[in-house]
């Protein structure tokens, strides 16, 4: 298979350093000021062609198709004063998903975006500024790691962190499926596809986050904001008219010496939103869901996330959601409903200790309004077939992770099972084989 081809240098020299690089990343002293990472991600994917008995302006395209994506990028962090952490990371992004990510609400590829230009773009992912206010005397030491420095950090605190930000990285967090860098790629398993979670077209936004954690239980709120349009770079500044608001719950668990977690999610979003059905009254035959859109309309909905440790060597994780789905989808993907869950392995058990290996299956669906919008020849911004005979969506996948360079560069295969893609029993099934490098210091 061909890897993307991309003449920026700057990604084969993450590579180059990260394959060099003696240590791991971990040649800071014990505690440290500053923080310097850095990752590379390369993902091929290719699939088959398939049958359908149409195809639409958003439909996954029914010929043969290989795709590659690229992602590098700089975590820079600096301690400023007690409790204090400044985070910068600029990133690279290249490259596209199969039929450039659309007409699949549970994509096969979480390191792509819905952009029109495939080619390497430079963009400011993060800057915000962290503050950790300590709720007792209880301490542990924490590695250097990305966008922390090495150090001590207490154990029960109050946290304040505030810029540009991607809300994913503190919200639906999972051991076992939250990366597609290096577990599970396909968007309905990297995360609750319910969930609409504010984000520019390239997962970050500015905001807010307070959280109370302790060893117990956590509490995560976030505001932030929406962009202009749905699937949007430009944000709304305008947040009397345009928030986004999420309250997760987090409590530790354990079942005899096994660890587990639960997290209770609710978000809120509201923005200039477009309706369904108003968009069928308007026009039932191809309605334009844009041409409804109006201030004051809403998107809520609720999400359950739990994993639980099963032995040694070996996890669980289940995912279930739900949004009202009566007005558009505007930034994550077009799911309504979902469940999901996986297991996972480690290496360490047939002696590859840096190896890990998983299965996932996810379920999606839509609410009624939002499949009679598609059933009428609709489109979103990733779905649209110009009609819709409507089923369950269902995604299976598996890949297998393997460590070349300890600590520092994997190699990953994945295969996905795609049956009734964009929610259409007349398209597919669909057959998605993967390879991912990736590479971190």
């Amino acid at each position: 298979m061909k890897i993307l081809s991309i003449s920026h240098p700057a990604p084969a020299l993450f590579l180059l350093f990260i394959s060099i690089f003696p240590c791991g990343g971990y040649c800071q002293p014990a505690d440290s000021i500053f923080s310097f990472h850095a990752q590379t991600t390369i993902i091929r994917q290719f699939k088959p062609a398939f049958t359908a008995k149409y195809t639409g302006a958003n439909s996954l395209r029914t010929g043969e198709e290989g795709k590659s994506s690229l992602t590098s990028t700089l975590y820079s962090a600096m301690r400023l004063w007690k409790g204090a952490t400044i985070c910068l990371n600029p990133e690279i992004a290249g490259g596209s998903g199969l039929s450039g990510a659309l007409g699949v609400a549970a994509s096969s590829n979480g390191e792509t975006f819905r952009v029109g230009d495939p080619a390497p773009a430079i963009y400011l992912a993060r800057l915000f500024l962290s503050q950790e206010f300590a709720l007792s005397g209880e301490f542990e030491y924490r590695h250097d790691d990305f966008n922390q420095p090495a150090g001590k950090y207490p154990l029960s605190y109050i946290g304040i962190h505030a810029g540009k930000i991607s809300v994913a990285d503190f919200f639906d967090d999972n051991t076992y499926s939250h990366d597609p860098r290096t577990r599970f790629m396909s968007w309905g398993l990297m995360g609750n596809g319910a969930w609409d979670y504010p984000a520019n077209t390239r997962g970050y936004t500015p905001g807010i986050i307070f959280e109370y954690v302790s060893p117990l239980r956590e509490v995560c709120y976030a505001a932030a904001l929406l962009p202009e349009d749905a699937n949007g770079s430009d944000m709304n500044t305008s947040i009397g008219k345009s928030s986004a608001h999420s309250l997760e719950y987090t409590m530790n668990i354990t079942h005899g010496s096994k660890a587990g977690v639960l997290r209770l999610l609710f978000f809120l979003n509201t923005a200039g939103l477009g309706s369904y059905r108003e968009s069928i009254g308007e026009k039932p035959v191809f309605p334009d869901i844009t041409s409804t859109r109006k201030y004051g309309r809403t998107k809520y909905g609720f999400t359950l996330n739990t994993e639980q440790e099963i032995n040694d060597f070996m996890g669980c994780f289940l995912r279930a959601g739900w949004n009202d789905g009566q007005n558009e989808t505007w930034t994550y993907t077009e799911i309504d409903r979902t469940l999901s869950m996986g297991i996972s392995a480690r290496g360490g058990r047939w002696n590859r200790t840096g190896d890990h290996a998983g299965a996932g299956f996810v379920v999606s669906g839509l609410s009624k309004p939002h499949r009679d919008y598609l059933r009428a020849g609709g489109k979103g911004f990733i779905l649209g077939d110009g009609y819709l005979s409507y089923a369950y969506e269902n995604l299976a996948e598996v890949y297998y992770s393997s460590e070349l360079v300890k600590n520092n560069i994997f190699l990953s295969a994945a295969y996905q099972f795609l049956l009734h893609p964009g929610y259409n029993s007349d398209r597919g099934p669909v057959n998605i084989f993967s390879v991912r490098l990736h590479a971190r210091i």
